[in-house]
């Protein structure tokens, strides 16, 4: 285990070079003298283990973020990642309502082909949320214009590489993070294994898709899971059966070095911005947050000639 301050002064608890999965997480964790309120627990209630097929990716930012992406016309890495040096721009999963559906089909349609609206019982991290905790402006791509744009810019038209990075344990939120980089830096990231497509890892690459796996997909767990002979079913636990835990999560860092920009064209981009309320518990302060009214008109001045109204993700 290793550990680093980041620049928003919180203690980030990493380990280089793996996807943990909760168990190991949790020998490791003890292993290094570690505390946590969250991940110790053992009295969790049981949960689904779906399989989600990814296709999309979301990068949040605030007002000055949202700023300097219109100047830029793209996206750079304005500060190090602070566990390695690099120069690296993160992206988050886009799990919607129609990867929860599709993956609760493929959960149950062997065994219960006629039980559907089990998982969002389930799915009420803020990984699967609509709201933001890093500001009010969310830019969504589908993952494959996300890849050709960096393979065509950064990887001098080659497929881009893909390594398992490290896991990061905060007070609740661990999080498996992938590097992506040019085939160029193979020597400066050999010591990151490759992203296999391993059925039992906690994220992999296929087909254009992040197929993810979790583990933690609550936080705070107000249903348990009762596998019968015939159905699955969701079973609400009372007030004081409710129980916290940790939430997982996966992130995307494409290595973007020495203040270069991931380019789009200003169109594409305002295409594909909306509009976040603020998600709980924030990471940046509160006052960085705009109301709707507060966004178009901001918006609207950074791209006054665009056809149509800025819209809510929700």
């Amino acid at each position: 285990m290793e550990a680093v301050w980041n620049r928003r002064g919180s203690k980030e608890h990493f380990w280089r070079s793996q996807h943990l999965r909760l168990n190991d997480l949790k020998e490791k964790a003890k292993a290094a003298g570690l505390r946590s309120d969250y991940l110790f627990k053992d009295n969790i209630p049981e949960s689904p283990r779906p399989e989600f097929y990814v296709s999309h990716v979301k990068h949040d930012t605030d007002k000055e973020g949202l700023r300097g992406i219109r100047t830029d016309n793209g996206f750079k890495a304005p500060f190090k990642d602070p566990s390695s040096g690099f120069d690296l721009l993160w992206w988050s999963l886009s799990v919607g309502p129609d990867e929860i559906t599709s993956a609760e089909r493929r959960l149950l349609e062997k065994t219960y082909p006629d039980q559907m609206d089990l998982l969002e019982k389930f799915t009420t991290s803020p990984a699967f949320l609509k709201t933001s905790r890093l500001g009010s402006y969310r830019f969504t791509f589908p993952l494959k214009d996300l890849l050709e744009a960096y393979r065509e810019q950064f990887c001098s038209d080659a497929p881009p590489v893909m390594r398992v990075f490290k896991t990061v344990l905060y007070k609740q939120e661990v999080n498996h993070v992938v590097l992506v980089h040019s085939p160029d830096q193979e020597h400066q990231f050999s010591d990151y294994p490759l992203l296999t497509d391993n059925p039992d890892a906690v994220c992999t690459y296929r087909d254009g898709c992040f197929i993810w796996r979790p583990e933690a997909m609550s936080g705070t767990h107000g249903y348990e899971l009762i596998v019968g002979s015939d159905q699955m079913e969701a079973q609400l636990l009372s007030r004081s059966q409710t129980e916290h835990y940790v939430w997982d999560n996966v992130s995307i860092a494409l290595h973007v070095p020495n203040k270069q920009v991931l380019n789009f064209d200003a169109g594409r981009l305002r295409d594909n911005l909306k509009f976040c309320h603020e998600g709980y518990p924030s990471i940046i302060p509160r006052y960085k947050f705009h109301n709707f009214q507060g966004a178009e008109q901001l918006v609207n001045n950074l791209w006054p000639n665009h056809p149509s109204p800025l819209e809510k993700d929700e």
